[in-house]
């Protein structure tokens, strides 16, 4: 059993520490149960979390990177008159546009050389994760959480390489509190007082929750994108994944609807939502999904 250091129970008047104390100390806290044990990934879950975060910073570094050659084109004065949303026009824009300063010209051409550099950077780090996933024992996971609107592939993936095993979560709730997205609260007697959300455990997972969250504000339905990673699932994973959609939806517009702000709306879908990836990513592993060296 690992446990947590930082949340070993320790009196304040506590001035000497020994081995022999030490010991003593940890078996009475364990027999009452006061330890918090830590999950402790394996070799391979490990592995495959490192290479899923690296495409997640190299995605980061593509976000700075864009935002730089935006800024540095704003504050020459130079704005583009259509969507600046990086799409197929604006590129090529970008790439034919030029100073009449050839050192600005110069620095110009190194901002936009970065970012072609963190964008290739991305694609192979993608093009491992695709090929890496199909090895990994979550894949019938990554697969059933693609069925649900808002998580795609690098979202399913981002989730499980945080999560873990979501087995280990004996209800829903205990994933809602590990990812944070549960409130605070400081109640006394009769009195209930809830705060924000406690932003405790995974940032990252916690994110790419809020992320998703965000694609229930519409209304519900199913997209030829959602029908396409649909296909070859369970009808089980499917049936689950619409019902999780028709309530997030229903959730977000009655809490519009009674005048809640709509970060707000969006953090309790997203709670919400944690309890439904906990579900169908079980499922997913329960159920028998055909996997492409399965079906070879």
């Amino acid at each position: 059993m690992v446990c947590a250091p930082s949340l070993i129970p320790r009196k304040p008047g506590e001035r000497v520490k020994t081995d022999q104390r030490d010991a003593i100390k940890l078996t009475r806290l364990l027999r009452a149960g006061d330890l918090t044990a830590v999950h402790v990934p394996t070799v391979e879950d490990e592995a495959f979390r490192d290479l899923a975060r690296a495409w997640a910073r190299a995605r980061d570094d593509l976000k700075c990177a864009r935002q730089q050659l935006k800024a540095f084109l704003l504050s020459h004065g130079v704005r583009y008159t259509g969507s600046a949303n990086w799409g197929p026009a604006h590129r090529r824009w970008i790439s034919a546009f030029s100073f009449d300063s050839h050192w600005q010209d110069v620095a110009f051409a190194e901002y936009r050389r970065a970012i072609e550099d963190h964008l290739a950077r991305c694609e192979r780090l993608e093009t491992a994760l695709r090929e890496a996933v199909q090895q990994w024992r979550f894949y019938p996971a990554v697969l059933a959480l693609q069925a649900m609107r808002g998580i795609q592939f690098t979202t399913a993936v981002g989730l499980l390489s945080e999560l873990g095993d979501l087995t280990r979560f004996a209800h829903p709730r205990q994933l809602m509190a590990w990812v944070g997205v549960t409130p605070t609260e400081h109640s006394s007697g009769s009195k209930r007082r809830q705060g924000s959300i406690s932003k405790t455990g995974n940032s990252y997972a916690r994110k790419l929750l809020v992320e998703s969250a965000w694609n229930y504000r519409h209304a519900a339905k199913v997209s030829p994108e959602i029908q396409r990673r649909q296909e070859g699932l369970p009808k089980a994973i499917v049936d689950r994944a619409w019902d999780a959609q028709l309530r997030l939806c229903r959730r977000f517009r009655k809490l519009v609807a009674r005048g809640k702000n709509t970060n707000v709306a969006v953090i309790a879908v997203a709670r919400e939502l944690a309890a439904f990836v906990w579900d169908i990513g079980r499922l997913g592993m329960a159920c028998a999904i055909p996997t492409p060296q399965a079906s070879a």
